[in-house]
């Protein structure tokens, strides 16, 4: 990812698929899910993202 910081942008690869969020100007990438199904929450505290968490459930096959 490249980031502006004078522009205040990011450029991110569209071609992968990912989640961000963006904390004081930053953008963060949100880990992927380890494997099978499942959800990624943000936390959100003072209007400011402050944290994620992950929940996921591997199938049997």
């Amino acid at each position: 990812m490249k980031i502006d910081h004078e522009k205040m942008t990011a450029e991110i690869d569209l071609m992968e698929n990912a989640k961000y969020y963006v904390v004081d100007g930053i953008p963060k990438k949100v880990d992927d899910l380890p494997a099978g199904f499942g959800s990624q929450t943000i936390a959100w505290q003072h209007e400011k993202p402050v944290g994620f968490d992950i929940h996921y459930i591997k199938r049997n096959k």
